[in-house]
Parts: C-alpha cells; structure tokens; sequence
C-alpha cells in the first residue's frame, strides 16, 4: 500500500502540537496525584478514561472495528510481534511520571527531564530502525539538533531550582522520555502493521491500562486507598488528551522518524511549560531567562535536524 508522505511543515505541526497536550497532560495529572496522594493511581486514572473514549470511538468507527479484527488475527497467527504491542506500556511510565513529580517540579523543569530521555532514545532507535521510517541516517543536522536539544536540559539545571530537588525526581522524567520515544516507534509500526493508527492507539491504552491496574494496586496495598477524588470534571481530561496524542503520533511517526518527532514536541512541550509556569507556577520553576532560552535553543535544534534538502524523489 502506497503511503501519501506528509510535507514536512505538517508533520512538524503536527509533532509539536503533541507536545503541547503533552505538557498541559502533565499538569492535570500532576495535580491529579496530588489532590488524591497517588500518582500511580493518578495515572490508572488518566488511562482508563483514554480507554474507555477508545472503545467507543472504535465501536462507533467501520476502519477502526477492521483495524481492531486485523490485529486480532495478526496476534494469533504470530504476523505481529509481542514488543509491537507494548507501547503502551511506557505510556503507564509517562503518566505514572507525571503524577508522581509534574506537580511538585512544575511542567518546565518535568519536561526537560523528558527531553534528554526522548532525545538520546530517538537517535538511537532511528539509527537501529526501529520505526516505522525505517534506518534513518545519523546525518551532522539530526546530531546537532540532538545536541541543541540537550542543551535546553543543561540550561534549566543551571540555576537555583532544583537545589532542593531530590535526584530520583530529575531520573523519572528522563526515564519517561527513554519510554516516550519507544512507545511513538512500537506504535507507529503497529499502525502500519495494522493499517489504522486508532487500533494502535488502542492497543497502548490496553497494555498502559493493564499495567497501571497492578502498579496502582501495589500502591493502594502499601500505601492505603487514596485521597477523594477531586469533583473538578478538568482533572480528569488527561485521558483524552492521551488519546488525541498518541493516535497523532502514531500517524505521523512514519513520516518524521522517531527522533524528528521527538524534537518538534520537545518544542511544543517547552513553548507550552514555559506559559504554564509562568501562569501557574509550581514549587520548582526555573528562571524566566532559562524559559525562554531552553525554547530558542529548541526551536534551533528543529531547526538543524530538518531534511532540508530532501527534494529528489
């Protein structure tokens, strides 16, 4: 089946608007699990409503019921490999992430945690071809990009925020990051596995579920049941932004490769943390000059890692 290829404007729109949602999820659950004490749960949260939109959306849509009858076949006859299936699994990271320290480190210093992890891992995963582009040379462009994108990491830790920050808050976002650029490969190969990103996007919000339900339980376990849940219907739209973003990415992956991807919504995130910490500050927000210099230093590394002279068919 012949792909039309999105001009690469589009595609780059369309990467950075999912980090946008990204960084406006991060927030809602972050408040989230800290209203009930329990980002974990916070988190089954967030992915069960995403599932549930899901399912209706797949019950309701003729290409979304065929796509979910090819991935059932494809499972049972061995035509999809299992690790195809386990994007969602690094989304219960994400979100599990978000709740436990979005709300504590604020958006801005959360993401670029986020931004070292998908940088490093999308370099490498398009290096390995893991997506659904295929091998995707390491050219000078996507390494400086990459560079610049670290950049902004380096940029935000230089100042006074995060003295009191505790490590082990800084390595979850990165970890998240690592897992986000997994889940927009193992996805958008599904998606073309099975021709329909909505099966696929439906699949990640299987696995994330399934496995957040038993991490939430060993968190309620040892931890006890968790705080009321707030009567605000806002908390709880962090599900459907999921929804919207994961299938996003799992359209577009193919058409940008994993790193470029990553890099358009480490843009979108930053542009998008940056507005929210300044709004609504959190405990631990950098300096306004570390905001708006991790941006420009991320609208350069888009910049330097685009196929500019990608014209010859």
């Amino acid at each position: 089946m012949t792909q039309t290829r999105l001009p690469a404007p589009v595609a780059l729109g369309g990467a950075v608007s999912i980090g946008a949602m990204t960084a406006i999820q991060a927030r809602i659950n972050g408040v989230l699990g800290v209203r009930i004490d329990d980002g974990i749960v916070a988190g089954l949260i967030s992915f069960g409503v995403g599932l549930v939109i899901l399912i209706i959306v797949t019950v309701l849509l003729p290409s979304a019921r065929a796509g979910a009858g090819r991935l059932w076949h494809g499972v049972r006859s061995r035509r999809i490999p299992p690790w195809m299936l386990l994007g969602g699994a690094c989304g219960a990271l994400t979100v599990s992430t978000q709740g436990l320290t979005a709300g504590v480190l604020g958006v801005s210093l959360f993401s670029v945690g986020v931004v070292a992890g998908q940088t490093v891992n999308g370099l490498l995963l398009d290096r390995l071809g893991v997506g659904p582009a295929g091998v995707v040379a390491v050219t000078p462009g996507r390494v400086l990009g990459g560079a610049f994108a670290l950049a902004a990491v380096a940029i935000s830790l230089s100042g006074d925020a995060i003295a009191t920050t505790p490590l082990w808050l800084l390595l979850l976002p990165f970890a998240a990051g690592v897992g986000i650029a997994w889940q927009s490969a193992a996805n958008g190969r599904l998606a073309q596995r099975v021709q329909s990103p909505m099966t696929a996007t439906l699949m990640s919000f299987v696995a994330g579920t399934a496995v957040l339900a038993v991490a939430a339980a060993i968190s309620v376990a040892v931890g006890g049941i968790p705080a009321a849940l707030p009567t605000e219907p806002w908390v709880y739209l962090g599900g459907l932004l999921g929804f919207v973003y994961i299938l996003l990415g799992a359209t577009i992956v193919a058409h940008t490769g994993v790193l470029l991807l990553g890099l358009g919504s480490v843009l979108g995130q930053l542009l998008t943390s940056v507005v929210i910490d300044l709004l609504w500050p959190a405990a631990s927000v950098p300096a306004v000059w570390q905001l708006l210099t991790m941006v420009a230093v991320a609208v350069a590394s888009v910049l330097v890692a685009l196929p500019w002279r990608r014209r010859r068919r």
